[in-house]
């Protein structure tokens, strides 16, 4: 072991989910889509990995380190690579040029870079998302997971108005289907720490999220102009860069709580039908 290297960590094997699993996670992925199209949005599909270039542009790399995950191609100079209990060296690997995203709004700012909206917009998409966790477990913290987004670009109020409707509703269907969610602030380094934008943050909280037994299963984050400007996003007939916002919903881990509470995945899809219904979503 050199002086750089660290001991290989293990790493769970991602989650395969059971029909009543899949339906039940594909039931509130319907919901949370449904209430952003109620609103209007409309959905892209991102991609799944990105270039690291690109999610160098949102200081992931500088704020995010110890969640990062990079892929890689195998270095066949010397003949075809093989795996040594289960991993590759680095000797193995050749330059990583791609970047596993831990979080899926990265897609709707990079969806939108360089461009000028001619009005406030939402979106909404899901998306793999990776984290290199320190300890995965099950359905909670998962080396591999879905995130539902719905974010907003546009004007400061516009990504204002988004976060505080989608609390509410939140708020109302965790009641609906028997969560105790509880809102708490968050502290996601999103801006540079020396920088205005994170004094701003440590005094107005930018990311606020809904924990259950305080596992996080959703969250509402503002981004002021961050993710504009890194973007070159602008509104039509303002000045500066677009603001941003999104409401994150973590699949997984709202299927996990709602195993917890109803004990079983047909009893909780029945749970998020009745919800659903009886809000109209």
């Amino acid at each position: 072991m050199t002086a750089n290297s660290a001991p290989a960590k293990h790493i769970d094997a991602p989650a395969i989910l059971d029909p009543d699993q899949t339906d039940l996670l594909r039931a509130l992925d319907e919901v949370f889509a449904g209430w952003g199209r109620a609103e209007g949005a409309r959905e892209i599909l991102p991609p799944p990995v990105y270039r690291v270039s690109d999610l160098e542009k949102f200081d992931v790399y500088i704020n995010f380190p110890h969640l990062a995950l990079v892929a890689a191609p195998l270095e066949l100079a010397g003949g075809p690579a093989e795996p040594a209990g289960g991993r590759f060296t680095p000797a193995d690997l050749r330059a990583a040029q791609l970047g596993l995203p831990h979080a899926t709004c990265f897609g709707a700012y990079l969806f939108y870079e360089g461009t000028e909206l001619g009005q406030d917009t939402l979106i909404t998409l899901v998306n793999r998302c990776f984290r290199n966790e320190e300890r995965y477990l099950p359905l909670r913290r998962l080396v591999s997971f879905q995130m539902r987004e719905i974010v907003a670009l546009g004007s400061y109020q516009h990504t204002q108005q988004t976060l505080t409707m989608f609390t509410e509703r939140i708020t109302a269907f965790g009641a609906a289907v028997g969560l105790d969610l509880n809102l708490v602030a968050a502290t996601d380094p999103f801006f540079e720490n020396d920088g205005a934008r994170a004094a701003l943050s440590r005094l107005s909280p930018v990311k606020h999220e809904f924990q259950v037994g305080g596992l996080a299963v959703a969250s509402v984050n503002t981004h002021r102009n961050f993710f504009g400007e890194r973007c070159r996003i602008r509104l039509a007939g303002e000045s500066g860069y677009a603001y941003t916002s999104c409401v994150a919903f973590g699949l997984e881990r709202w299927l996990a709580v709602l195993l917890d509470v109803h004990g079983s995945a047909p009893q909780a899809l029945l749970a998020v039908h009745d919800a659903a219904a009886a809000r109209g979503a």
